[in-house]
């Protein structure tokens, strides 16, 4: 159940929230009024209130909607995970603010979420502090786009699909290079980098950011001016949750084409998979900068009425231009896939977006707006960076290990292009030039705790294999995927040993930064940036 207070001069309201939440018990209603009393001295009293809170105490069912709506990984919300004390849904950057006040004067743990695609959780789940509470962004998601100027301001809620939605609905020939999952919430997205199919072209999300809005440890807003360009720096790729919260971005759009050519093709350990792969690696950052192909990798029947089991590579592509002009690219370039007209589907960019993403060729572009994740499971991810070619008898020994999993995935994005052009200090996000590809890896179940065991010990041992092939010293993996088995915060830990896999040398600077700019600690999780080593 949702309960709402109108804040106004009128403090009757204020008293009708109190009461009804008198039914619940008293150490969780004391907490409660205490945090809405709170709100009610420390919200613009301009602003109307229609702020939502849910809470396992007044309505179970409600509350459980409310955790569980956006969180994609299913380990996180198993009954024995700790849950908030409620969930808090702001309508206006003010409540933001309010909240911010309110969770340090009452001392309460705060967990930011705008998408709830994080991997390990740890936007709606805390093992750190026994009081926390959840700030979810779902109806902050306002979107402005103004393609005079080439910018739009959007607010942390707004899904990503959405963003490209109101684009195109505004202009057809204007983009903005970010995730391939269309339901990521873009206040965590860009924090943590933000790849997409255009990157080789125009970057990462991150660096196509003009200006930012975010709430600081006492409750400010500030802009890039007032933040300074220490922390404008920081939160372009520094990873959510240390440095403030993020209301809103000014994106740079990019110029799109007209017409965008996507396929995928698909070619097994029978049909020369391995060695095409192994050709793929050799190429896939040196092709033209208008064109992305990813692979994605995964046990496949050999035939479809046999049990019996290979590995499929699958090439999917995305470009910017006819299919023409894609065949002339590919002929050159990677031949080797033997990509024909026929292969190929011009369409516009945002179905090009929608095709990546999954969606049915028949689903109008309006479904970028429902903003639900298509992708819930019970899972395990890591992730690692390629700076030389994985070799043939490699590639062998990792589809033995893929083949003894029920269902593992992994999926390998190209660089080089833009990628390349941009040094690693830039921004956080240090992973440039040198690096042909990223690998995502992920095991799937179903079953929740019965079999989770078994398919963690089987992740580890395949990483523990890969780490011969990828990048060293450190051993670089990807912010925004979250891997706990990397190390986290507490007495006894060193952040170092995650810290430089995710930022290299950047790590650094961002602990000063942050050093500086959240003495406190306000900002923290089991990953956030420390403020000394």
């Amino acid at each position: 159940m949702a309960f709402t207070v109108i804040i106004n001069a009128n403090a009757f309201l204020v008293t009708l929230l109190l009461l009804s939440l008198s039914s619940i018990p008293l150490s969780s209603s004391t907490i409660q009024q205490d945090f809405v009393m709170c709100l009610v001295d420390n919200s613009d009293a301009s602003f109307p209130m229609d702020s939502s809170f849910f809470t396992h105490d007044l309505n179970a069912s409600s509350f459980k909607v409310a955790l569980e709506t956006s969180a994609q990984n299913l380990r996180y919300l198993m009954p024995s995970n700790p849950k908030p004390e409620f969930i808090f849904e702001p309508l206006y950057e003010t409540h933001v603010q309010a909240a911010v006040v309110c969770a340090k004067k009452l001392r309460l743990h705060l967990r930011l979420r705008s998408g709830g695609h994080d991997y390990e959780g740890l936007s709606y789940v805390s093992e750190m502090d026994s009081a926390f509470v959840i700030v979810d962004f779902s109806k902050l998601r306002h979107i402005d786009v103004d393609v005079e100027s080439n910018t739009a301001w959007v607010h942390a809620g707004a899904s990503i699909g959405e963003v490209y939605y109101r684009i195109q609905e505004k202009s057809k020939i204007h983009g903005f290079p970010a995730g391939l999952c269309t339901s990521l919430g873009i206040g965590g997205h860009i924090i943590g980098g933000a790849y997409g199919s255009m990157m080789r072209k125009f970057g990462l999300g991150a660096d196509n950011v003009l200006d930012a809005r975010i709430v600081d440890a006492n409750g400010k807003i500030l802009n890039r001016a007032a933040m300074g360009e220490d922390v404008f720096w920081a939160i372009r790729g520094g990873g959510g949750g240390s440095f403030g919260v993020i209301l809103a971005w000014k994106l740079k759009l990019v110029p799109v084409p007209e017409v965008v050519t996507v396929f995928t093709v698909t070619r097994t350990l029978e049909q020369d998979g391995t060695r095409l792969l192994h050709k793929w690696q050799q190429v896939a950052d040196k092709l033209d900068e208008d064109l992305f192909i990813r692979v994605i990798i995964q046990p496949a029947s050999k035939t479809p009425k046999s049990k019996e089991r290979t590995i499929a590579t699958s090439y999917q592509g995305q470009f910017l231009g006819d299919a023409n002009r894609l065949l002339q690219v590919m002929q050159r370039s990677f031949p080797h896939l033997g990509l024909t007209k026929k292969d190929c589907l011009e369409t516009s960019w945002i179905k090009s977006v929608m095709y990546i993403a999954g969606y049915p060729s028949t689903a109008p572009s309006e479904a970028l707006l429902d903003g639900k994740s298509l992708f819930k499971n019970y899972f395990k991810a890591k992730s690692d960076y390629v700076e030389e070619p994985i070799p043939v008898e490699g590639l062998e020994g990792l589809w033995k290990k893929l083949l003894e999993e029920d269902s593992p995935l992994t999926i390998w994005n190209p660089y080089g292009g833009m990628m390349a052009k941009i040094p690693e200090t830039e921004t956080p996000f240090p992973h440039r030039s040198g690096t042909l590809f990223k690998i995502q890896w992920l095991t799937l179940w179903q079953d929740g705790k019965a079999s989770e065991a078994n398919h963690m010990e089987w992740m580890r041992e395949m990483y523990s294999y890969m780490e011969q092939y990828v990048s060293k010293s450190p051993r670089a993996a990807y912010v925004n995927y979250r891997d706990l088995d990397l190390g986290r915060n507490g007495k006894g830990s060193d952040a170092r040993e995650w810290g430089y896999r995710y930022f290299k040398g950047n790590f650094e600077r961002l602990v000063k930064i942050k050093a500086k700019f959240d003495p406190e600690n306000f900002f923290r999780h089991e990953q956030s940036i420390p403020t000394d080593l």
